[in-house]
């Protein structure tokens, strides 16, 4: 199909080209409204629409957002960031172009060169957990880091409460009368920031309330169901008077491995045993049997926010992370000590 131009506009209009490339720009102040109302119709008419190289050489606005991850667009629960920053886009008439490195530092680079040689109109770089990142070489000023920090600052960037996380978590153990409380770590060789402070918030709680901290419960595992299950077997090989009446996991696959784990030895959740999560993944915590109680990461608000800082939307420090609110989820998996009696907790809302 033959792309219309503006010239056609023009001879179809009866006008000057300089008179369409005027009207369609708004920038038509001492043109008559007759003339403003026919150029639009014609141009309707014919189907034209302006060349968007050449207009973004000459407004250097291209219209597009470049965002870098490594791994967000294959995993569904980090994936309802690029969801909540291409809503934002979408909404103020910008089209995002993603590219997904799976963590691979040459990708990366060629990822970023690519971008700024297309004068994408901002960037947002993006990891799948929360973790201090050096900046990439390359990254054009006001960069937004998303769902991760720059090691020196000098960017803004959007990351999840862990620690308020981890508090909220572990509070929801203590509120239910549990004193024997683990904390199944993330054992995987690259362990992120957000181990560390969901693991800070645990230990304040556990000493605001009194609870001497035994390291015997501080256990590490994968970051998956097989690693869950892993870890539970290592806390009930411990003495009776020692094994947890209450846990904590990294992740809701860790929480999994333990809710699978727990029936086929006789444990029964939450009678017996409570568990908490981290994620409020997809296809995971509320399809436990039974539905797991989770700390949900807000993936979806912080790629609005992403996106609204990286069009210029609202403002941020470039000296330290926006924090994020990260809510209890309360479903099934949480009740009291089965010294303390009924295991239903009667906060649970879903």
């Amino acid at each position: 199909m033959t792309r219309v131009r503006l010239a056609d506009v023009a001879k179809a209009a009866g006008v000057s080209p300089a008179t369409v490339s005027l009207v369609l720009n708004g920038a038509e102040s001492r043109i008559s409204d007759e003339t403003k109302e026919r150029v639009r119709r014609v141009a309707e008419e014919v189907g034209y629409s302006p060349n968007p190289i050449a207009r973004s050489l000459r407004t250097r606005v291209t219209g597009t957002i470049g965002l870098v991850s490594d791994r967000i667009a294959t995993t569904p629960f980090a994936g309802r960031m690029l969801a909540g920053a291409q809503e934002v886009a979408r909404e103020n008439g910008r089209l995002v172009i993603l590219v997904d490195t799976d963590g691979h530092p040459e990708i990366e680079s060629d990822a970023i060169s690519t971008l700024v040689n297309h004068r994408v109109d901002g960037m947002v770089y993006a990891s799948m957990y929360h973790r201090v990142l050096p900046a990439p070489a390359g990254l054009p000023d006001g960069t937004v880091f998303l769902d991760c920090r720059p090691e020196n600052g000098g960017y803004p960037a959007v990351v999840p409460d862990d620690y308020a996380g981890g508090r909220a978590a572990t509070r929801e153990l203590v509120d239910a009368g549990h004193r024997r409380i683990a904390y199944i770590d993330d054992g995987d060789a690259d362990r992120p920031i957000a181990a560390e402070l969901r693991l800070q918030g645990y230990l304040d709680v556990l000493a605001e309330a009194g609870i001497e901290h035994d390291p015997a419960l501080h256990v590490f595992a994968p970051t998956s169901a097989a690693g869950g299950q892993q870890a539970i077997a290592e806390l009930f090989a411990l003495p009776e008077d020692r094994r947890p009446t209450g846990i904590f996991a990294f992740n809701d696959r860790i929480a999994a491995g333990v809710v699978m784990w727990a029936p086929r030895h006789g444990i029964r959740i939450p009678e017996d045993l409570s568990i908490v999560g981290y994620d409020d993944q997809q296809l995971v915590a509320a399809e436990l049997d039974p539905p797991l109680t989770t700390v949900s990461l807000p993936h979806a608000a912080m790629g609005r926010w992403a996106m609204e800082v990286a069009l210029g939307l609202r403002a941020a420090d470039t000296d330290s992370p926006h924090l994020m609110d990260c809510p209890i989820v309360r479903r099934a998996s949480v009740g009291p000590p089965a010294h303390l009696g009924s295991a239903r907790d009667p906060r649970v809302t879903d």
